[in-house]
């Protein structure tokens, strides 16, 4: 059954972010991190041996929580939810197509 998607654009996050984003335009990473010494140190993330270190872009604590805001709205974390279920499902059929095809092989069928 297919959901329909609202375009990003419609979320009000979306519209948040947009109003937000005068504020932070004309930010230099200077300042930012003189505001905030452990800057560098907050605002990265590791995971699955990846790194990013988000503190070298004019983004702010405002800026981060709208952006989960934006997740939220979005729906993603079901959508990715959604996908590793289909990435089971693709893996536990193609495993069940193969051990039935096995089966086959080895009784000459």
């Amino acid at each position: 059954m297919a959901t329909s998607i609202a375009p990003l654009t419609t979320l009000a996050a979306w519209q948040a972010l947009e109003a937000h984003y005068p504020k932070v335009r004309e930010l230099h990473l200077r300042n930012l991190f003189a505001d905030d010494p452990k800057r560098g140190e907050r605002m990265t993330a590791e995971a699955v041996g990846i790194y990013f270190d988000y503190s070298k872009h004019r983004i702010t604590d405002e800026t981060l929580r709208l952006l989960l805001q934006l997740t939220e709205e979005s729906g993603l974390r079901a959508r990715i939810d959604a996908m590793s279920q289909l990435k089971h499902d693709s893996s536990t059929n193609t495993l069940i197509r193969r051990y039935r095809r096995s089966k086959e092989l080895l009784h000459g069928r």
